[in-house]
């Protein structure tokens, strides 16, 4: 177990920073990787998509999956934009919509997922497309701008939009996904109803709960990620997010998240997260196109799974 917690994603992580190092462009002898803003830079393009990843976590260990938080996250930032542009609404409350709003279709997805016992796949598929249909229709597809003059709802903006705020968000996310993995009941609950739904069950579990929570819980993360996400690009857009459950599912899957359930944690879930981030940022140092960086993922992909297939088989 601690092999496949910490060595595995800690391995693949050295493997990226060596690669970073060896094929970094150079200015004065030096890798630009190494650049103290070029790893802040890292720091801060990882924190959305590592948000996502942490909720996506927490699911996929119960055994489900969540194609809908790239769509959450263009929801969140899109109600957050519209409520704090459009209808004037105050910063915080904008924040609480639109962390409200990703929630509850989290826990549509929950309810559906543990009420009708039907597939998490086609669940969350379902609510990817509505929650991002109802995004465009809420702002008539527009893309709203924010964070720009004086006021004190554009100073709110760009304040969240700082590195010195993005970056510790994500860690506090982590931290607070790490506890309640690893130091609470409904973690607990998480591993065995992955691990086996009908063991359980019969154990005196509250399945459906747990489904519903942390679907929930999955929701509330891709609201943070799309307040954040908004502010820094300042804007809110019905479009943004799109395929970022990709990259929130290779990080847990890299990071040493089994796709079968009962199985995973949030640090390697950041350490997937950082090695995804360091590959894209050192494709992009060296100005490689952004197609075949998606293709290069795919891969990755497939090639952490069959990693994980292959370490279950020799510790049978």
């Amino acid at each position: 177990m601690l092999h496949e917690t910490w060595l595995r994603p800690l391995a693949t992580l050295g493997f990226v920073v060596i690669l970073a190092t060896i094929f970094s462009p150079r200015a004065g002898g030096f890798p630009i990787f190494w650049h103290t803003q070029n790893l802040a830079n890292v720091m801060r393009q990882i924190s959305d998509i590592g948000i996502l990843a942490v909720g996506m976590t927490l699911v996929i260990i119960s055994g489900g999956i969540d194609l809908s938080v790239g769509s959450l996250l263009a929801l969140s930032g899109t109600v957050f934009a519209h409520l704090l542009a459009d209808l004037q609404w105050s910063p915080t409350a904008s924040i609480l919509a639109a962390l409200v709003a990703a929630a509850m279709f989290g826990l549509v997805s929950g309810v559906t997922v543990a009420g009708l016992n039907m597939q998490p796949f086609i669940v969350t598929l379902a609510v990817m497309i509505g929650s991002r249909g109802f995004a465009r229709w809420l702002v008539g597809n527009a893309t709203i701008d924010i964070g720009f003059g004086d006021d004190y709802a554009a100073r709110i903006v760009q304040f969240i939009a700082q590195k010195t705020v993005v970056v510790p968000a994500f860690l506090v996310v982590c931290v607070v996904a790490l506890i309640l993995l690893n130091g609470t009941r409904f973690g607990r609950y998480l591993f065995a109803v992955g691990g086996s739904e009908s063991a359980a069950r019969l154990s005196g579990i509250q399945v459906s709960w747990v489904k519903i929570r942390v679907y929930a819980l999955s929701g509330l993360a891709a609201g943070v990620a799309g307040i954040l996400h908004s502010c820094q690009t300042h804007q809110g857009s019905p479009n943004a997010g799109i395929a970022y459950e990709l990259d929130a599912i290779a990080a847990a899957v890299i990071g040493g998240t089994s796709l079968a359930g009962g199985r995973g944690g949030i640090f390697g879930t950041f350490v997937g997260a950082l090695a995804l981030g360091i590959l894209s940022n050192l494709l992009g140092l060296r100005n490689v196109d952004e197609n075949v960086q998606w293709m290069l993922k795919a891969i990755i992909i497939v090639f952490a799974v069959w990693l994980q297939l292959v370490g279950s088989k020799r510790t049978e």
